[in-house]
């Protein structure tokens, strides 16, 4: 029996995957990661042999670790003080060619949502030059929703059918269950465009955002991926609101941050919910790789890598214009999958690239950007680890520990809201959307984050840990509330 022949894109993954050419690990990875567990370590001696707040040092050093990347941010956003509201951003004139744009969207027992996603895209003052719907072998209505609603003959698998009568620039790519990555590289390859753009079937697009993406494009001719700036929104239900709540500010102070480092071209993160790639530059890489339990945040690594080694110059970066909401967990149990599997991902990828940490030929990235992503692998263990010291000295009644361990708590949560407010004020004005954020729900979410969400996001990324290690990763399913509600949203 003759091996069957690999596809261009998995001849290009073999080429440039760390899983088929693994990296040897240098000494400042193991330095920057052996560090972190290290102190760790020492830490938690200190907390049985210290007296005062030393006892509490895991708990000094989580927080000093994250108020100083706290200013960073707020220091590398300061920019966008001066940030013009999309609406009044001047076009600029630029003598590049406009280049063409489509849409792939990943859809796996979508039908409910479909409808939503796809009369966002539709209803696009710059109606993308190609969609392309990658049926990812549902087996709910989908194939009754894509034939009678949008008048698209069954293509026979593996194929794209013919273009939608009705809704022009509309194709249906019918595949196996293999996963989304699978999906979107089969859609990849069929794709005609310069630009794709990877639009979650639980994704809403506002009304611009195509338009933004292709400008950016154009003017830049060195951008090979871009994110745009996303809203989660959860069920009505009372656990729905409360969890939209905290996950609203989190996004906020998520996308603020992925704009800092993008200006140190370090961006790593690019939602694979609206995230939009140069074709040409995925293809050299070898598209998507379905072995990554996060494969958006593993591609944009790969990317740097292989710019690196061929001297290319290209950037990543956050798009404040294109904006979007995406339906997010409303149950506590959805979240905590959702956090997982994202956790989970990220060790992968961060074992996958270990060379580049603290590896200076990386400039920024190697020197900064993975040396915080190696500490961020313990950040939870420091942040569980001194919420059960903490615990356990209020229990024996070691108040000479947990007095000052509180007044660090309470300065720290000042630092928060301080920053929590200034951040919403920051993030209106770039996104230019005064209705995005609350002042009022942003306090409420700052006092109440350090002992709640915190510590579940923290809980979440443990069970990362366990499902790495173990090898017992999966996707799981998750049910979506938010975005048919969001859809009657003004």
């Amino acid at each position: 029996m003759t091996a069957r022949p690999l596809s261009p894109l998995t001849e290009a993954l073999h080429q440039h995957s760390p899983r088929f050419t693994q990296p040897s690990t240098p000494w400042q990875a193991m330095a920057v990661h052996g560090g972190v567990m290290l102190l760790w370590g020492l830490l938690l001696w200190a907390a049985f042999h210290q007296h005062s707040v030393l006892a509490w040092s895991v708990g000094v050093v989580y927080a000093s670790y994250d108020t100083a990347l706290l200013v960073f941010v707020a220091w590398q956003t300061r920019d966008l003080r001066r940030a013009l509201p999309p609406a009044a951003q001047p076009c600029s004139l630029t003598s590049a060619p406009r280049p063409s744009l489509g849409v792939i969207v990943a859809a796996h027992n979508e039908a409910a949502v479909l409808p939503i996603t796809l009369g966002a895209l539709l209803s696009q003052h710059d109606r993308p030059d190609q969609i392309i719907v990658a049926d990812d072998g549902s087996s709910d209505a989908t194939a009754e929703l894509l034939s009678h609603q949008y008048g698209l003959a069954p293509p026979v698998h593996g194929n794209l059918s013919a273009e939608s009568v009705t809704h022009p620039g509309l194709f249906w790519l019918r595949l196996h269950h293999g996963g989304k990555a699978r999906a979107l590289n089969a859609a990849l390859q069929l794709a005609h465009t310069d630009t794709v753009l990877t639009v979650d079937a639980d994704t809403l697009l506002e009304q611009g955002a195509v338009a933004a993406v292709r400008q950016a494009f154009q003017q830049d001719a060195h951008l090979v991926a871009a994110t745009g700036v996303i809203t989660p929104v959860c069920g009505r239900s009372l656990s729905g609101r409360i969890m939209e709540g905290f996950q609203t500010y989190e996004y906020i102070r998520n996308f603020l941050s992925r704009h800092a480092w993008s200006r140190f071209n370090s961006l790593l993160l690019v939602s694979g919910a609206f995230a939009a790639f140069r074709r040409d530059a995925v293809v050299q890489v070898g598209g998507f790789d379905p072995d990554c339990l996060v494969e958006d945040y593993e591609l944009i690594h790969r990317l740097h890598r292989h710019a690196h080694h061929n001297g290319l110059n290209w950037t990543v970066r956050v798009l404040g214009q294109a904006q979007a909401r995406t339906d997010a967990p409303s149950t506590l149990a959805a979240f905590l999958r959702q956090r997982r599997r994202w956790f989970g991902g990220f060790l992968q990828t961060q074992y996958w690239y270990r060379d580049m940490v603290g590896n200076p030929q990386h400039g920024k990235l190697g020197t900064r950007m993975l040396p915080v992503k190696a500490a961020d692998t313990l950040q939870p263990l420091y942040g569980i680890t001194a919420f059960l010291l903490l615990l356990g000295f209020l229990c024996t009644g070691q108040f000479n520990v947990v007095v000052p361990a509180l007044t660090v708590i309470g300065i720290k949560t000042f630092i928060d809201l301080i920053y929590h407010l200034w951040s919403v004020r920051l993030y209106r004005q770039w996104v230019g959307d005064t209705r995005r954020g609350s002042f009022a729900q942003a306090l409420l979410a700052a006092l109440a984050e350090p002992f709640t969400f915190q510590l579940l996001r923290h809980t979440a990324a443990a069970w990362g840990w366990w499902s790495v290690l173990s090898g017992k990763s999966h996707w799981g399913v998750q049910v979506r509330r938010g975005l048919a509600s969001a859809s009657r949203m003004p």
